[in-house]
């Protein structure tokens, strides 16, 4: 039998916080697929990633966009002891 499938999926919750998507389609050996996800810094990852017989299971990581750190604390006040 000659194995091949393909599927994607993506979800986006705001209440969460939750984004991400994937797809992945396999013909034969050969197995294909990408999938990103927002980082809780705001930036988003990608994995695009191959895998077969002869190289095994290859993956290329990108990070895209600029990271949103909380801002800190101005206050300099004593604390109580």
């Amino acid at each position: 039998a000659h194995p091949q499938y393909s599927f994607d999926y993506a979800v986006h919750d705001p209440h969460t916080g939750d984004v991400k998507n994937q797809w992945e389609s396999r013909d034969g050996d050969v197995v294909k697929g990408s999938y990103s996800l927002v980082e809780s810094d705001g930036t988003v990852r990608t994995v695009d990633y191959t895998a077969d017989k002869h190289n095994g299971f290859n993956a290329v990581v990108k990070k895209s966009g600029h990271a949103i750190h909380p801002e800190q604390s101005s206050y300099h006040g004593h604390g109580l002891y």
